[in-house]
């Protein structure tokens, strides 16, 4: 005990200051602001269409409800601007593209059941609204633009009316953006797409109107 007294007393002025040093030094990097949102950023996306399975939607294209794909995979691009931030919000201005597949293939043949193809293919400007910083943020937003919607069943020749139309497409949505290093982040987003309805076609209804869920993931760059 009489050597561990004079030890400690003489450690006493070399711990202080450094303590003393990391305790500010912590207290500077906590009171620092968040980066704030960048100018801009990329987003690249695999996605899940939820295609509809509707009677109506299978009359409008002279199949069979059962025949209808469902559910399928697709891919989704945007890039976005943001120029102006409005205290806690940040605008921004941008475009987005979308593509999706899904194909049906019944395993009992003897049904008379047919394969079939849904396609869908979109690109709209979009305005969003963003909270959070440079570090990650959550978004909402929205835009109007086009789309075609095609469900072509194995055997048909010539594609509907419906199928090759360029429909008016309201999309909106939300999702966030995690940046786990400077300019590289995981991202989430979902979007709901109301599409309008098809054109009738040799005595079928016109297709109705749709309102179509995608669930996107992947990765975003600023």
């Amino acid at each position: 005990m009489r050597q561990l007294r004079p030890t400690l007393q003489s450690l006493v002025p070399t711990l202080v200051p450094t303590v003393l040093i990391a305790v500010s030094a912590v207290s500077t990097y906590a009171q620092e602001p968040p980066p704030p949102i960048p100018l801009f950023a990329v987003d690249l996306h695999a996605t899940i269409p939820r295609f509809p399975a509707d009677q109506a939607l299978a009359d409008s294209r002279n199949m069979m409800l059962a025949e209808l794909p469902g559910a399928g995979l697709g891919v989704q691009a945007a890039v976005h601007l943001y120029p102006i931030r409005w205290r806690m919000v940040t605008f921004g201005i941008g475009g987005e593209v979308a593509a999706s597949r899904s194909r049906s293939q019944p395993s009992d043949t003897s049904t008379g059941l047919r394969n079939a193809e849904e396609k869908f293919l979109s690109a709209a400007p979009q305005l969003s609204f963003n909270f959070g910083s440079g570090s990650g943020w959550s978004y909402l937003s929205g835009g109007i633009g086009v789309s075609q919607w095609s469900i072509i069943p194995d055997g048909r020749d010539e594609p509907f009316p419906s199928d090759t139309a360029a429909l008016k497409t309201i999309n909106y949505g939300g999702g966030a953006r995690w940046f786990v290093k400077p300019r590289l982040a995981f991202s989430f987003d979902l979007r709901f797409y109301q599409i309008n309805p098809g054109t009738p076609y040799l005595g079928f209804p016109a297709s109705p109107r749709t309102r179509l869920m995608i669930i996107g993931a992947g990765i975003s760059l600023k």
